[in-house]
């Protein structure tokens, strides 16, 4: 994806400015809902080993398989608890529209948040 483009995660940021400081380890997530929009952004370019690292390790898959014909468009965030810049876990429940070959979709999660060491990871999600 190109730099310039606008960022993916639907805050109308340039993306070299918004998700790609995240996804290259320039810049970490200083909220749970940062880091859900920047996996966001990392499932709309291609990026599977930030969805990887931005994993906590006690769920993290060993590898994240990514479908090239689905095609991430929208993320809604719906609700948040938590996960502010001094907490130390948070929720954020979103709906991420997506594409596929002569389909459209959308994936509805609460999603699970925990920061350790100064970094916010994605724990698990509830799927509605």
């Amino acid at each position: 994806m190109s730099t310039a483009k606008r960022c993916p995660c639907g805050l109308g940021e340039p993306f070299a400015e918004c998700c790609a400081p995240l996804h290259s380890g320039e810049r970490r997530a200083s909220t749970a809902e940062q880091l859900m929009r920047s996996r966001f952004s990392a499932f709309a370019v291609g990026d599977a080993a930030y969805l990887l690292e931005s994993w906590h390790p006690s769920t993290r898959p060993d590898e994240v398989e990514l479908d090239p014909q689905q095609r991430w468009l929208h993320l809604e965030i719906l609700q948040r608890t938590g996960g502010g810049p001094f907490d130390s876990a948070g929720t954020v429940r979103f709906r991420a529209h997506y594409r596929l070959p002569g389909e459209k979709g959308a994936l509805t999660e609460n999603s699970r948040f925990v920061k350790e060491g100064g970094a916010w990871f994605y724990v698990d999600g509830d799927h509605e």
